[in-house]
């Protein structure tokens, strides 16, 4: 990451600002640099989209699973089937 103390930052710098953005550890100033870059850099906007869909699904990830009698009965009509076709 540079050092520089400017407004405008690279592209690598960014998509570092927005990881720390999305645990909640980026300062106010590195907030201020990635959504200036954010302006004018189509690609770090797409990464920035991706990590926000990302961290959405990650803290609601509305996975719905299968009790364990539905999981046993699957398992015992594979079982049926792969002997079938034995």
């Amino acid at each position: 990451m540079s050092n520089k103390r400017g407004i405008f930052v690279s592209c690598s710098d960014a998509n570092h600002f927005c990881d720390k953005n999305q645990y909640k550890e980026a300062t106010f100033w590195e907030k201020v640099k990635l959504n200036i870059h954010l302006l004018y850099c189509a690609a770090c906007r797409k990464y920035s989209a991706k990590n926000t869909k990302l961290t959405k699904l990650v803290k609601d990830p509305k996975v719905i699973s299968i009790n364990e009698y539905e999981k046993n009965a699957m398992k015992e009509r594979l079982k049926q089937k792969i002997s079938e076709n034995k």
